[in-house]
């Protein structure tokens, strides 16, 4: 079952993603793509950025669930993870803008192409994975745009905005439960 990691392993499972339908033809190295934060994005060409989690509201559950036959643990936490993509262009000023266009087109059509990610995106099996994440492009105002940008030191750049959810937080509390091993019934019957 998914862990804390989960939050590292999705930004991982997109990076893997675009890497696979980008290097060698649109961009050199497998490096060129990677989890970063705009003011310190080096040189990579694609940069993914986790700039919110939130809890998920539609996923809210209740009961524990067991953990072999002598143990429950607490419910999950679902939480929402939001990804600002960016493309980063060492071109000549000329060209910057038109291939950092392709890039984005690229990704769009890459992860639209992918709403769901599986077990073997993220390098594993996620067979027991109730709710597999979605991914899902999210449609920004401009304003929006601009305020997520605000906590960086670089100027506004053209990016692409997703949200991978419903993504599972298993807790940690497990505590140990005796089954009902025996039963004894006593019938008596009543005097009308």
């Amino acid at each position: 079952m998914p862990n804390y990691n989960i939050v590292s392993d999705v930004g991982e499972a997109l990076t893997r993603l675009l890497r696979e339908g980008m290097v060698p033809d649109m961009i050199p190295n497998s490096e060129g793509i990677g989890v970063c934060h705009p003011s310190d994005h080096g040189d990579v060409s694609i940069g993914i950025c986790l700039y919110d989690i939130k809890r998920n509201t539609d996923i809210i559950p209740t009961k524990p669930n067991a953990v072999g036959d002598d143990k429950l643990r607490s419910p999950s936490l679902f939480i929402d993870l939001f990804y600002m993509i960016t493309a980063y262009s060492s071109s000549d000023i000329k060209f910057r803008a038109l291939e950092e266009a392709k890039l984005l087109g690229r990704t769009i059509q890459l992860l639209e192409g992918t709403p769901v990610l599986k077990g073997e995106i993220f390098g594993r099996p996620f067979t027991e994975l109730g709710y597999p994440p979605r991914i899902e492009m999210l449609d920004l105002d401009t304003e929006e745009k601009h305020r997520i940008w605000n906590s960086t030191d670089k100027p506004y750049k053209v990016s692409v905005f997703y949200k991978v959810y419903p993504v599972e937080i298993e807790s940690e509390r497990v505590r140990s439960v005796t089954r009902v091993t025996e039963t004894d019934f006593t019938y008596e019957q009543k005097d009308i």
